[in-house]
């Protein structure tokens, strides 16, 4: 491996996609707010990614009824 810091970016990168389901929520937060620029397409993109991959950052259902 070289020291170019974009090997060591990419790294970290896939080891916090590992760990995502792992993390605190205001971690995975903290990590997207980080991560995604102020495009919205992209924030949209990146979210849906997250979710779709790991079931825990997804939103739970709406209640259908009241109980």
């Amino acid at each position: 491996m070289s020291d170019n810091p974009n090997d060591f970016v990419r790294l970290l990168g896939h080891a916090a996609l590992r760990l995502w389901s792992e993390l605190p929520r205001e971690v995975q937060e903290k990590l997207f707010e980080t991560a995604v620029p102020l495009d919205p397409s992209i924030r949209n993109r990146l979210a849906i990614f997250l979710h779709d991959r790991h079931p825990r950052t997804a939103h739970p259902p709406k209640p259908t009824q009241l109980a």
